[in-house]
């Protein structure tokens, strides 16, 4: 160091959760390419993060939702639990707005696509790091769009999963111990506060917002 310089900041530690190694690889590769962060932890799955988040105590965690074992949402709360100030972005391929919600109402601070991770990643962390949030602007004004919207209630929730898989009200009927008409009556509900045209629509309405996973 020259003579009258200032000291290089500390990196910030990252720590990075999800179940494909590939993505794990790409991250570590983005991270490396500045000198800004440090790659101090990795985790396939929610269980494995909250281990390793013990462990290594990263100034920002990177949490997939969807992965095995425990998913992304009960992590964030496990270790949010464990350090109140743990600053978490979830990385995600989808820009549903109930799932935004889910995870900022679990504790997340920021919210990244995993198709903008090598423009943006950098960006989110430092952010983060310093406190504050981070929304993409595509995700926000999906929020936005919905903020006024009635959410689907456990049950309206548990009839729309049946029927993406396919099955008949009369099935949907059967699996949950419910009359037809009662199904009928839900599915009557879904449609409304979804907007959707028909129960195809509906589904195809609940996976973009993240109400269900594809």
């Amino acid at each position: 160091m020259e003579r009258g310089a200032l000291p290089a900041p500390p990196r910030v530690r990252v720590m990075v959760v999800d179940d494909h190694p590939l993505m794990r690889e790409g991250i570590a590769a983005v991270l490396g390419l500045g000198q800004r962060h440090e790659l101090v932890a990795e985790a396939a799955d929610g269980r494995e993060a909250v281990e390793q988040f013990v462990r290594h105590q990263p100034d920002v965690t990177l949490m997939d939702l969807q992965m095995p074992v425990m998913g992304g949402l009960d992590a964030i709360v496990a270790i949010r639990a464990l350090a109140p100030q743990a600053r978490i972005i979830v990385l995600t391929t989808y820009k549903g707005d109930v799932q935004v919600l889910r995870a900022l109402k679990s504790g997340a601070m920021g919210y990244l696509l995993k198709s903008v991770l090598r423009t943006e990643l950098g960006d989110a962390i430092d952010k983060v790091y310093a406190g504050q949030r981070h929304i993409p602007p595509e995700i926000a004004v999906e929020l936005a769009a919905h903020i006024d919207a009635d959410t689907l209630s456990a049950r309206e929730s548990e009839v729309l999963r049946f029927v993406a898989h396919g099955n008949s009200n009369k099935r949907v009927a059967l699996a949950l111990g419910i009359a037809e008409e009662t199904v009928k009556a839900h599915m009557s509900t879904v449609l409304a506060k979804l907007g959707a045209r028909d129960r195809t629509h509906a589904v195809t309405i609940a996976i973009r917002r993240g109400i269900l996973e594809p």
